[in-house]
């Protein structure tokens, strides 16, 4: 199965005992293949480099060689404008589609009131565990 991780999820997940930590530890165990783009892993830095709870620089990097070497890198062709309220989450959406995920990951609102696209569901971090375990 693969799927598209929002950086929300990886922020989260890093950070606290969660869903969102059990979905990157089954990541690590290959139960799905995780689909990114540049401008996800981007994002991901980013986000880490400014979040409130410091993350080493060492620890960021650790994490972007991790989403480089483990994951299904796809440059999108196509640029989407299907999140009005954010388009910044298209890049969610666009690599889902280059890389056929079947799911997006997220707790983004903005992302998740689209339900689907494109057949490509996009759910919250504790109903993608459920599919996972089930």
């Amino acid at each position: 199965m693969k799927v598209v991780l929002d950086t929300n999820v990886f922020v989260s997940g890093i950070h606290w005992r969660n869903a969102s930590e059990e979905i990157i530890r089954e990541w690590f165990k290959e139960r799905y293949t995780l689909v990114t783009s540049l401008q996800i892993i981007s994002e991901f830095v980013e986000t880490m480099r400014e979040f409130k709870i410091p993350l080493s620089n060492e620890d960021i990097g650790w994490w972007e060689s991790l989403m480089l070497e483990k994951s299904l890198l796809v440059a999108p062709k196509i640029k989407i404008d299907a999140v009005k309220d954010d388009p910044d989450d298209n890049k969610f959406i666009e690599a889902a589609i280059e890389g056929k995920a079947e799911f997006i990951v997220s707790k983004d609102w903005h992302l998740r009131k689209l339900v689907e696209y494109n057949g490509i569901k996009i759910i919250l971090p504790e109903n993608f565990l459920r599919l996972l375990k089930a």
